[in-house]
């Protein structure tokens, strides 16, 4: 379908030429919404063609506005001119075809997108990037729900995208909790424990800080100095012990390093799922730190990076406005940035990657800089290409919610919660519904707290630091994912009510109302909207679209009545704007991870 503003950016093109004899470009056709202190639907700004009419803005506008309104078509009822502005009110014929279009268009929102071998773009997201030390927590949980909405919002722009995540399986933060186990476990396994496998070995991750920490105190109290107590300690000592053995393939220490990690693995997945995103493929850093140590190795031998005196391997970015980089330590073990460059390099090697972004925060941005450098200065062609989609931290108000281990909120923790929190709310709501099961109560309550966090959380501009508030995002009223699911839920009653199928055959509607009008309107801006939010990478963007097309909806909803309207033609138009609404509402928390409930 041809959007308004491509009609109207066509028409006065036309109407400019017609006029002035002038070519007018594109960027010279300023289009906006009408302010709704004015009448009208779209305004055109004037000021571009001042120069070419040489006459003043509103006489201008006027000439425009009235070539538009005997040429248009019958695209433009009536206008109005506001100095350089020129407000059009649009032909209630164009706005009931439209709704036809859009409800008669099963892919309504989405772009078609073709590189130039006739294929889809191919777009690698990165996000979770967990360690196997420790469960998710609250920054994963951002991580995870920016970039699984990032990429259904790639995906609904045209581009084959491939989630992918790479798990840190290795180093010394592993041993440690290997170590922990193996000298305090006793032989507990989840099974033994109750615990999930990533819960359980996070509890050994805080028992070796534990009792590193008091071997530190007991050295330090004999006199030793902090920062040798720290190096010396005997817990420290012995991790990177097993972390040397580790990469010297020592059978023993893998083998108690496999039967962890895969403790840990099903305890990711039971949480990636509830979570409700996915991954089409996962690296493992086990895998390619040794492809990065060798790219690294190629770097030393070509006079790219220099080996210092202790043995170990560095990078001299200083020409680059940087600094020095570590990328292979003395005892020759790898750093993250080595990982990455091994990473990146078998990434390009299993896809045909046009575009790749790494959903990490903020705090990684030098790394991301240096990554970059680093590939390029290694001949990858992509070095340069690479995308950090960098976001701020996410915090709890203090007091809110006890973490498991006292310092840092756990996912499993904050979705059991916002569940919980779903159903006590929501109770009383549930109970008025006719012949619902306890079964069907919980997972409305599931689908509500799942859509209350991910909401929350997305909403906001995700290069900003933010403060989630459980009991807030919750709130069946107001900017909350509640709020449109009920909306949602509200429109199915509706269209569950009526006595017919609900399409626009023979739709002949006039003399449209002010929220008809506004609400189609609302509806034929979501595929600019969802152009917007994946050029920007900002779920936030259909979050407030959603909202807003929630609060018109309800707004039409209180003022005029659907099922109840005695003309036919009428109540089958609000029909229809009732089930496009659903429609785009659905398609739009879909592209966020949201789940809608039916009834609520």
């Amino acid at each position: 379908m041809n959007s308004l503003e491509q009609s109207l950016s066509q028409l006065v093109k036309a109407a400019v030429k017609s006029l002035y004899a002038i070519e007018a470009t594109d960027a010279q056709v300023q289009l906006q919404k009408t302010r709704p202190e004015f009448e009208g639907n779209i305004t055109v700004v004037v000021f571009p063609f001042v120069k070419l009419s040489r006459k003043a803005p509103a006489q201008t506008a006027s000439e425009i506005g009235e070539w538009l309104l005997v040429n248009g078509e019958g695209l433009v009822a009536k206008y109005n001119a506001v100095q350089g502005f020129l407000n059009l009110s649009i032909d209630d014929a164009f706005w009931v075809k439209q709704l036809i279009e859009i409800d008669q268009n099963a892919d309504f929102g989405k772009l078609q997108r073709d590189n130039v071998q006739g294929t889809k773009p191919l777009m690698m997201v990165e996000y979770s990037s967990p360690n196997t030390n420790k469960p998710l927590h609250l920054g994963h949980v951002r991580n995870n729900l920016l970039g699984y909405s990032i990429a259904k919002i790639q995906e609904a722009n045209g581009w084959k995208v491939v989630k992918t995540n790479i798990v840190n399986d290795r180093g010394i933060h592993i041993c440690k909790s290997m170590l922990a186990w193996l000298k305090f476990g006793n032989g507990e396994t989840p099974e033994t424990s109750g615990k999930k496998g990533d819960h359980l070995i996070g509890d050994y991750y805080v028992r070796f800080d534990k009792e590193y920490k008091a071997q530190i105190a007991e050295m330090t109290a004999k006199g030793m100095d902090e920062e040798r107590a720290k190096k010396e300690a005997p817990l420290m000592l012995e991790a990177q012990e097993m972390l040397r053995k580790w990469e010297a393939n020592d059978p023993e220490v893998r083998g108690l390093w496999a039967k962890m990690n895969e403790w840990v693995y099903a305890g990711f997945d039971e949480t990636y799922k509830r979570m409700g995103v996915s991954f089409d493929k996962i690296y493992y850093e086990s895998n390619t730190y040794l492809e990065g140590k060798s790219e690294v190795e190629k770097g030393l031998a070509s006079g790219q990076f220099y080996r210092r005196e202790d043995g170990s391997v560095w990078a001299d970015l200083t020409k680059d406005g940087l600094d020095e980089k570590l990328l292979l330590r003395s005892d020759g073990t790898s750093v993250y940035m080595t990982q990455d460059i091994g990473t990146a390099k078998l990434r390009f090697q299993d896809y045909p990657i046009d575009k790749m972004v790494y959903v990490v925060g903020n705090e990684q941005e030098y790394h991301f800089k240096v990554l970059s450098i680093l590939l390029d200065r290694l001949g990858f062609p992509f070095g340069k290409e690479l995308v950090h989609f960098s976001y701020g931290m996410v915090e709890l108000p203090n007091g809110k919610m006890k973490s498991r281990e006292g310092t840092v909120v756990d996912a499993d923790d904050l979705m059991d919660k916002m569940v919980e929190d779903a159903k006590e709310i929501s109770k009383d709501k549930v109970n008025t519904l006719q012949g619902i099961t306890d079964a069907e109560a919980n997972e409305i309550a599931r689908k509500v707290g799942l859509g209350a966090l991910k909401y929350f959380i997305l909403k906001v501009d995700p290069r900003k630091n933010m403060l989630f508030n459980p009991a807030e995002s919750i709130d069946f009223n107001g900017n909350t994912g509640p709020f449109i699911q009920y909306t949602y839920a509200r429109i199915q009653s509706v269209l569950r009510k009526a006595e017919a199928a609900v399409t626009g055959d023979g739709l002949q509607v006039t003399g449209l109302e002010e929220k008809e009008l506004s609400l189609i309107q609302r509806l034929t801006e979501y595929p600019q909207t969802v152009r917007t939010a994946g050029d920007d990478f900002s779920p936030a963007v259909i979050c407030n679209y959603a909202y807003a097309l929630a609060c018109d909806f309800n707004s039409f909803y209180h003022d005029l009545s659907i099922l109840n309207e005695p003309d036919e033609q009428k109540k089958s138009l609000r029909l229809l704007l009732a089930k496009n609404v659903a429609k785009v509402l659905l398609s739009a928390m879909a592209l966020l991870g949201i789940e809608m409930p039916e009834r609520m």
